[in-house]
């Protein structure tokens, strides 16, 4: 049998990983042997340590819109990078390169381009990275997460595929989930996700109404790095973690109602479960915008309820609430027609077109 070879770029934070790593069985079941090329000190190098993958580390730099002394000694690292994701991939002579996205990816695309080598981009968000910006030309095929990306995108290469999710966050028991919190099978639950830093605003108004949420449901708060607040421990029906990991899939099964940041991967993850939320996108002054266009496109479809961080108080959060539990049904209907359900097995199909082409057309 013919060796199919691919490698996996992306990097600078989890969300460029993650997808990668949800690929990573899908693929091994269809013969491919699989390569990982990050940055020397990258998340992604810790990330990927954890499977039985050959990674290689590149030179990257970042291309910035503003001044900093970096930028005069980037580009250097840049084309250092290039030359050494050329020189990668005339080594693997993979069948296709698959990029999620990050400053790392750009030398690894141009390189697979030069030695022609197909490329499929994956964008999470609805308007697309620099990085991935400077990569379309490159590609031969472009998944995207929301339908509004595809209308800025060549037809014949873009692809609504929705992000690949990891498997074991449909392996979560919501009786586990349960168990580790201390809570009762008896009220619903919600559960708080701030991201990994967590979020000053969204900790504040969950904890001013905790009283009035604590009369009806159980709430499990992700409350971020240093911002547990102490005088709440062992508040009944009231638990916070700054961060949790493996424990995760049970707690997104137990939770009846998230409320969370728009990160184009988190909120992924929410579709795929059909999990009714709240989303709290990052504001413009903190971001370049991308999780409220996420955000407002997840409202648009029926998906999400959303509170502008500008707009967000104390009461409007218990108002959101107390409407998406009463139309828990509606959300979770919404989210089962979605035609982006099975991420990871669209994105291994476009995968293989790109790398077989021909293959493809015989079928």
């Amino acid at each position: 049998m013919t060796v199919k070879r691919i490698i996996l770029t992306g990097g600078g934070t989890a969300g460029h990983v993650t997808p990668n790593i949800a690929l990573i069985p899908e693929l091994q079941k269809r013969g491919y042997e699989i390569y990982y090329i990050g940055s020397k000190t990258g998340i992604e190098k810790e990330l990927i340590a954890n499977f039985d993958i050959p990674y290689y580390g590149i030179s990257s730099g970042k291309l910035r819109r503003y001044f900093d002394i970096k930028n005069f000694t980037d580009p250097f690292r840049i084309l250092k990078g290039y030359a050494e994701a050329d020189k990668l991939i005339r080594k693997i002579q993979p069948d296709v390169v698959f990029s999620k996205g990050g400053f790392v990816t750009v030398p690894v695309v141009k390189a697979a381009k030069r030695r022609r080598v197909p490329c499929v981009l994956h964008e999470s968000d609805i308007s697309p990275g620099l990085a991935n910006r400077l990569c379309l030309s490159s590609a031969t095929m472009i998944c995207v997460n929301f339908p509004e990306t595809l209308e800025h995108l060549p037809k014949e290469k873009a692809f609504l595929t929705g992000s690949p999710i990891r498997g074991e966050l449909f392996s979560g028991n919501r009786l586990t989930g349960l168990d580790f919190c201390g809570f009762t099978a008896e009220k619903p639950v919600i559960l708080v996700i701030g991201g990994s830093l967590g979020s000053v605003r969204v900790n504040e108004a969950v904890r001013e109404i905790l009283p009035q949420l604590l009369e009806r449901y159980q709430v499990i708060h992700l409350c971020g790095k240093d911002k547990v607040d102490e005088s709440l421990e062992g508040m009944e029906g009231y638990v916070q973690y700054e961060y949790i990991q493996k424990e995760l899939c049970d707690l997104l099964d137990a939770a009846d109602i998230v409320i969370s940041r728009a990160g184009a991967n988190a909120i992924c993850e929410l579709l795929a479960l059909h999990k009714p939320n709240i989303l709290i996108p990052l504001s413009r002054e903190a971001s370049r915008g991308d999780q409220i266009l996420n955000a407002d496109s997840f409202e648009k479809q029926g998906f999400s309820y959303v509170i502008r961080e500008e707009d967000l108080t104390s009461e409007r959060l218990l108002d959101a609430v107390f409407e998406v539990d009463e139309k828990k049904r509606v959300y979770r209907d919404a989210m089962a027609a979605s035609n982006q359900q099975n991420a990871v097995i669209m994105v291994a199909d476009i995968i293989d077109k790109a790398a077989f082409p021909a293959e493809d057309d015989e079928d």
